[in-house]
């Protein structure tokens, strides 16, 4: 995918000019979005479509999701496509990932290897409102290593587990530090283990391809604070002994989605210039039956120090998390924590396909990870955060709690959240969000590469960059709301 910005131009002919302003401007008077609308040009050679004019409070302004639908539907098919993107400058990082959202890199279609021309599509951004000129290089070159970064994360969690194990992933995160020039830390098998990671070697000791906790760091001079991010990657989850059913398992291998978002962010973010501290924690492990897979029942001691009594083995993501966040407190010094998941089917029913669920010990990165998700289109919308309510679901009687709650009726997303948590404390001083994106990790039988956007977008002032400054929550301090001017803002449309 190509990307380019500024003004067009070029001479044509006068009567192919009036010919083609005439059927422009007819094709225009036939939209009539609602919320789109498209109209085929040229013999179905092009179509002209229209976004919503305006979105709700709770959308994003780029209308991210229509955006990736109507390119799905209207582009015409071709070897080499052209899209022409007409927006404002706040809007041109979430158009961007919504239009490589469209494009997935993974297929085992038998035609696309026998096809022997390589399909290009090119985009181009033509900026209206204000600040409206050509684009600099380095924002191209910004929306090229973001738009990278999401289809990175899709194909992963696209690719099968037959493929994409565990082994598998650690290529993927080995490749990403070559190019950055940074050496993973991997700690495997046995030495999870023996080094007290006992939810994620707990989880993944039954599966062929053995467990692994893996980390990215990147340490410049002159950073001011530490982050990390803690990514799901469980390469496919069976449900262990508590086994899921015949139509809930299909569609598992995107349980590693937390995970592909986290290698795709940090890539990109690495690549844009980091100004912070900021380790990638991949927590990776295949939840799979065996005679060596944990059983209800059994007590495992977590890499924290506390002892969970497992009384439901569909419940793994939680246990891997656990240990990832407890080593970033306790190892990497973290300031700031934030872990990435395909946690919950409940975040699904919670806040819906679209928005992602976060829960957080701070009510200003709340609010930030909502923002952020209205920026870079990559939604989000706040769970109940009550630990002092919601914890003793976790009561065990013979260790430091259970799994899974007592009663699934009684917030689950936002328990599940807390007993990771837990792990590093509800008194910790520094920052935790938790990030459930069970639901809009894919859309139908795709994935889209979600996570990947919200990240830079919210650690966006950490970066050098300045569009990913431009987008970022934290530090503004004005917000256009839905009622002010600019509500009613011009009709973007995709040709």
């Amino acid at each position: 995918m190509e990307l380019h910005g500024g003004n067009r131009g070029g001479y044509q002919p006068k009567a192919l000019e009036q010919s083609g302003c005439w059927l422009w401007q007819a094709a225009l008077s036939t939209l009539n979005p609602n919320p789109t609308d498209s109209c085929p040009l040229y013999l179905n050679y092009a179509t002209v479509a229209a976004l919503p004019c305006r979105v709700s409070r709770h959308n994003s302004p780029s209308a991210a999701h229509f955006i990736t639908r109507l390119v799905r539907t209207c582009l015409p098919p071709g070897a080499h496509r052209c899209i022409v993107m007409v927006c404002e400058q706040p809007e041109v990082f979430a158009s961007a990932c919504a239009l490589a959202r469209a494009f997935p890199l993974f297929t085992h279609r038998s035609g696309a290897s026998r096809r022997l021309e390589k399909k290009t599509v090119t985009v181009e951004f033509f900026l209206v409102g204000q600040d409206n000129g050509p684009m600099e290089v380095s924002t191209l070159q910004c929306l090229a290593n973001a738009t990278d970064g999401v289809r990175l994360a899709a194909r992963i969690v696209d690719t099968p587990c037959n493929e994409m194990n565990t082994d598998t992933f650690l290529e993927e995160i080995n490749k990403v530090g070559k190019e950055l020039g940074i050496i993973p830390t991997i700690i495997r098998d046995e030495e999870l283990k023996t080094r007290g990671f006992g939810g994620i070697y707990g989880v993944g000791k039954a599966a062929l391809h053995p467990p692994a906790l893996a980390v990215l760091s990147h340490t410049p001079d002159g950073a001011t604070q530490t982050i990390a991010w803690v990514g799901k990657g469980i390469v496919y989850d069976t449900g262990g002994l508590s086994i899921k059913g015949k139509t809930t398992m299909p569609g598992m291998k995107r349980d590693c989605g937390g995970a592909a978002a986290v290698l795709g962010a940090f890539r990109a973010a690495i690549k844009q210039g980091f100004k912070d501290n900021l380790h990638a924690v991949f927590c990776l492990a295949e939840n799979s039956v065996g005679p060596n897979a944990t059983r209800p029942d059994d007590i495992h001691l977590l890499y924290s120090g506390k002892t969970v009594e497992i009384n439901n083995t569909d419940a793994e993501g939680r246990l891997v998390l656990a240990d990832g966040v407890s080593y970033a407190c306790k190892d990497l010094g973290a300031d700031i924590i934030l872990d990435m998941a395909t946690l919950t089917g409940a975040q699904g029913i919670a806040t819906g396909k679209y928005h992602a669920a976060v829960l957080t010990n701070s009510a200003e990165w709340e609010a930030a990870c909502v923002k952020a998700g209205r920026k870079c289109g990559d939604l989000v919308h706040p769970l109940v955060y009550c630990p002092e309510l919601h914890f003793s679901e976790f009561t065990s009687a013979v260790a430091d709690m259970k799994n899974s709650v007592a009663d699934r009726d009684n917030s689950p997303s936002s328990c599940a959240g807390l007993f990771i948590a837990s792990h590093i404390g509800f008194d910790w001083p520094g920052v935790w969000v938790h990030l459930d994106i069970a639901a809009p990790v894919h859309a139908g039988e795709r994935a889209t590469g979600f996570g990947v956007a919200l990240l830079l977008a919210l650690f966006g002032r950490a970066s050098e960059d300045p569009l990913l400054n431009l987008v970022s929550p934290l530090g503004c301090e004005v917000d256009v709301e839905e009622g002010d001017v600019g509500r009613d803002s011009k009709r973007r449309r995709l040709v």
